[in-house]
């Protein structure tokens, strides 16, 4: 299964009773293990968890550290980008290179490197003096 098939099938999983709006994502550890994860909203935060952090989670829930690839699904006209916190949490777990790839459920695809996703990343060289 691709991660984009992952991706789809988790999204139907997503608790989004404020937007509507189902976001699944799905990365790839370099052993070719498999996370997902879904949206989640709450009243008192109704724009509520990301779909990557999801994913995230659990890749660092079983112990795993670093993802090689990562895609995001979404029913939109055009495909949706990672948010800023994702994109650092992404930018953490992943190298430069490393495709970020963000589609609709109608098949529409663009994908980008991290870096060209969050260029000017701050990372722990920024934190070499301390």
């Amino acid at each position: 299964m691709s991660l984009l098939d992952h991706a789809l099938k988790v999204r139907e999983n997503a608790y989004a009773p404020y937007s509507n709006f189902k976001v699944g994502a799905a990365l790839r550890t370099a052993d070719d293990t498999v996370f997902v994860g879904c949206n989640v909203e709450n009243v008192a935060y109704p724009e509520g968890t990301c779909a990557e952090a999801g994913a995230i989670a659990a890749m660092c829930a079983a112990g795993d550290r670093e993802f090689v690839e990562i895609s995001v699904v979404a029913d939109s006209p055009s495909p949706v980008t990672p948010c800023g916190g994702c994109r650092q949490k992404i930018a953490e777990f992943a190298k430069p290179d490393t495709k970020v790839n963000m589609h609709t459920t109608d098949g529409k695809v663009m994908t980008l490197t991290v870096a060209e996703l969050l260029p000017g990343v701050f990372d722990a060289g920024h934190m070499a003096r301390t």
